[in-house]
């Protein structure tokens, strides 16, 4: 039966959550007010107060429905239908939760009733930010809470509800006619490629950092505002920093879930949906460089207000690119258009407009310094820093809107069929490389400049001992990689060259710098730190994908099909089933395919499982045991969790220095999508060995047998099969049949057989089973020998039996397999990179407060540090 009370609770909890934030903007917008006393204002802002706590219980309220309606598997409802199925575990029922747009709006409106109340409740602190920064927090939820209203007004549609039920989403469908009760029995399940754990943290971590880089723009507002023009950015930076850290991390996560799950090869594809990430990021990063700079040296604040304003919009103009629609074919990423693309556009322009008009008309009012920045000073290093991510964050940008353009020509009447490149990869990285140049180089001599004295003399004495650690140890690896092949790879390409170079100069710049400071306070080193992390993360970058070796090459001169596309022809490998390969330096063979079983440590081969009418269970044909460990009987019956994909083994012989391993790359054949390949990796502190399948034969494609070939035998007959021996032991009668339920006087005889391949010997079972009259039966087909065998008859008289014969291709898989060398630096560096940025946080915090401080004599002032 339809259940439409946790429906109606999750609609009408959106209305409340709608209507609380209208409330609450109001009254912490009344508290803002200077014009009325102060017990007014205190009224005004526990009035505010009380209707933001409403907001939040309704916002968890909704939270708890739809997570309600998919838990409990309610199909009635188009969204747990759409994204949900029965055999879903809860870690990926949570990834159903925002996998669609509307749980995506909830997650990020839930992250921003986190960070609101964390605001009012850390005391005195933040006292006197409260009203005009809750105001700007409880507008944008008024916003956000739009998205999922879900409410028709005439032909105005006003978001879109995650509440709605089928039979109202797809009224025309022949079955809600006949029946409006009509309830599926399962949903269509979770996307293949987000079944995976990444994707159970990586989008809460995303949205946590995209909700966070409201705090700081609302800080900023409230000082445009309220006319404290300064006094926002003491509050605002650790919560800037706590932003940057949460994006980073969450892009990198991303990134990682693309490495192990997708198969073009690599963690970043300049896809538009990831740019669209990223370059808030840069902007971000950029603002808190000039937001250190004012809280040193009182330079830099107009900058600050505009690249923080900038980074909040580039969040908002992120959102309208992947949910609008327009990128529909520009990107795989991008969410379709719900019909909420003007919504989304008023959301953009809304803000964009305030936040441009109000730092418009004060922009006078912003104090300036008349102090003349050097070429010694560290704080002209720190805005040269700024400049360049924010130029590399405007390539990627202008590039990455060019279907904006396109759509908005195409909106004034002007057709435009401007594409994206044909080589993205190669388009940004032309510059997004040397932009990573300059910043290695800027982040080493930027940490100098800013600790040392601004002198010539003081600036040669600190940067001696890093320039020449980095000539060191860059000429030994250029020699090494070069003369004596001591790595996979030689580093010989000149622009390589350049950012190796900048990057490890990068590295012991700032590693001088945190020796110098451990005799004094360890936070004060988190700009060192995460500058450390930056630059390993464009060395592991360099390497993973400048000096990415593909070792699969086709070298048997045979084309493996003209469907497919070069790439496959030439970069792939074919693996008959169970014939050894020379692959580069490894003797690789593929030994069959395997499915995950539960309960089970490793996967199970296909070969011993009998499949049942329930895709989600088989039945044991012999006794499962891992390192002695029988974990499952013959005839226990197993659970399957992902029947759908199905693991190749493959073997790995190093011939060098005989070291064998096991790869197990994934993949199913998708009705909707096609082949989905997942890689398995050999993670290595020096490289990755990074393998999956490009093409399987189909399983839902019936094969093509040979005519059948029988053959009567005897007992310890031997015959040749497709040039195999095989020997016919006898048959024995069975009493219980795997999914054939037998009564009195119904007989099933099996068959057995031992077939000698050429690398182990097989067994081969057929049935034949007598049942109410009739003959039925179950052949055996050994997948590696392409062997499909019959239990034709038995003739009891003469002790002679019928055994049928069909010969198939036999199994294989086309693999591509490729080597990244230092992709671990790049994951290292993630982590150095985000501890550095928790340092900062932890050392701003500290600081506590909203005044600033009294000014300090130059000698001491220089000792700030930018993080």
């Amino acid at each position: 039966m339809i259940n439409t009370l946790i429906g109606d609770i999750g609609h009408l909890s959106v209305i409340i959550a709608f209507v609380a934030a209208i409330v609450a903007s109001y009254a912490y917008f009344m508290a803002s007010r200077s014009s009325i006393d102060a017990e007014a204002i205190a009224k005004w802002r526990r009035f505010a107060r009380g209707a933001f706590y409403v907001h939040s219980a309704a916002v968890l309220l909704v939270i708890f429905a739809l997570f309600n309606i998919i838990y409990e598997h309610r199909y009635e409802y188009y969204y747990a239908w759409s994204h949900s199925s029965n055999h879903l575990p809860v870690h990926f029922m949570i990834s159903c939760f925002w996998e669609g747009q509307e749980g995506s709006f909830l997650l990020w409106i839930f992250w921003h009733v986190v960070l609101g109340i964390v605001l009012l409740n850390t005391g005195k602190k933040y006292k006197e930010w409260e009203a005009p920064v809750m105001a700007m927090f409880s507008f944008v939820q008024l916003f956000l809470t739009s998205m999922i209203l879900g409410v028709v007004i005439g032909d105005l549609k006003i978001g879109s509800s995650p509440f709605i039920l089928m039979r109202d989403f797809m009224p025309d469908t022949p079955v809600f006619a006949m029946d409006p009760n009509y309830i599926p029995e399962d949903g269509t399940g979770l996307n293949p490629l987000l079944q995976n754990y990444w994707m159970v943290i990586h989008p809460p971590t995303l949205f946590l950092g995209f909700a966070a880089t409201l705090v700081p723009f609302a800080f900023a507002m409230a000082g445009l505002w309220k006319n404290k023009f300064g006094e926002w950015v003491r509050p605002a930076l650790p919560w800037a920093h706590f932003a940057a850290v949460s994006l980073g991390i969450g892009t990198v996560m991303g990134a990682y879930w693309a490495y192990e799950t997708l198969n073009f090869g690599g963690y970043w594809n300049w896809d538009p949906v990831e740019n669209a990430v990223y370059i808030p990021w840069l902007v971000l990063v950029g603002a808190i460089h000039t937001m250190v700079a004012y809280r040193r040296g009182k330079q830099g604040l107009k900058a600050s207000y505009l690249l923080i304003i900038a980074s909040f919009i580039l969040i908002l103009y992120a959102t309208f690119l992947t949910r609008s629609g327009i990128l529909g074919n520009a990107s795989v990423h991008s969410f379709t258009d719900l019909g909420l693309s003007g919504q989304l556009f008023t959301y953009l322009a809304v803000f964009a407009v305030l936040a441009v008009a109000l730092l418009i008309y004060k922009w006078k009012h912003i104090p300036t310094t008349e102090k003349e920045l050097t070429t010694y000073s560290g704080e002209f290093w720190v805005f040269i820093g700024a400049a360049v991510l924010c130029l590399a964050g405007f390539q990627v940008l202008a590039t990455t809107s060019i279907p904006v353009y396109n759509s908005f020509l195409g909106f004034i009447g002007i057709e435009s069929n401007a594409a994206l490149p044909a080589d993205q990869i190669e388009h940004y990285t032309k510059f997004q490389l040397w932009a990573g140049v300059l910043i290695a180089v800027l982040t080493g001599i930027g940490q100098l400049m800013w600790w040392r004295k601004t002198d010539k003399k003081s600036f040669g004495d600190a940067i001696t001992m890093p320039l020449m650690l980095t000539l060191l140890f860059a000429s030994l690896v250029i020699i090494l990689s070069n003369k004596f092949d001591v790595f996979d790879f030689k580093l010989d390409n000149p622009v390589y060259i350049t950012l190796f170079v900048t990057s490890l100069f990068a590295v012991f710049a700032n590693l001088s710098i945190i020796l110098s400071l451990l005799h004094k306070k360890v936070t004060l080193s988190g700009g060192a730190v995460s500058h450390i992390g930056i630059a390993l993360m464009l060395l592991g970058v360099l390497f993973s994908s400048g000096y990415s070796n593909i070792i699969s090459g086709n070298t048997s001169g045979m084309l493996y099909s003209r469907e497919f596309p070069d790439e496959i022809n030439r970069d792939n490998v074919l693996l008959w089933r169970n014939t050894t390969t020379d692959m580069d330096k490894y003797s690789v063979s593929y030994r069959g395919q395997f499915l995950e079983v539960e309960g089970v440590p490793e996967y199970v081969n296909k070969e011993i499982l009998f499949r049942t009418a329930d895709e989600y269970t088989a039945i044991a044909r012999a006794d499962i045991k891992v390192n002695d460990k029988l974990y499952f009987k013959t005839g226990d019956t197993l659970e399957l969790p992902t029947p759908e994909n199905t693991y190749y083994q493959v073997e790995y012989k190093n011939r060098e220095t005989e070291e064998t391993f096991t790869l197990y790359p994934r993949a199913q054949v998708n009705p909707n999508m096609g082949l989905l390949a997942s890689p398995d990796i050999k993670a290595s502190v020096t490289k990755d060995l990074y393998t999956h399948v490009s093409s399987v034969p189909d399983p839902n494609e019936e094969k093509e047998w040979s005519e059948l070939q029988e053959y009567t035998v005897t007992m310890g007959d031997t015959i040749i099969l497709n040039d195999y021996v095989a020997i016919f032991n006898g048959v024995e009668v069975i009493k219980e049949v795997p999914g054939v339920p037998l009564k009195e006087g119904d007989i099933a005889v099996q068959a057995d057989m031992k077939i000698m391949g050429e690398k182990k010997t097989y067994h081969a079972h057929p049935l034949l089973i007598f049942k109410d009259g009739m003959a039925g039966y179950y052949p055996e087909i050994i997948e590696d020998l392409g062997l499909r065998i019959t239990f034709l008859n038995v003739d009891p008289t003469k002790e002679e039996f019928k055994i049928g014969v069909n010969t198939t291709q036999k199994d294989y898989i086309i693999l591509k397999a490729m080597e990244k060398p230092f992709v671990s630096i790049l994951w290292i560096g993630t982590i150095v990179m985000s501890i550095g940025f928790v340092m900062a946080i932890v050392r701003r915090n500290q600081e506590g407060g909203s005044k600033e401080p009294k000014a300090k004599p130059a000698k001491k002032a220089e000792k700030a540090q930018v993080a």
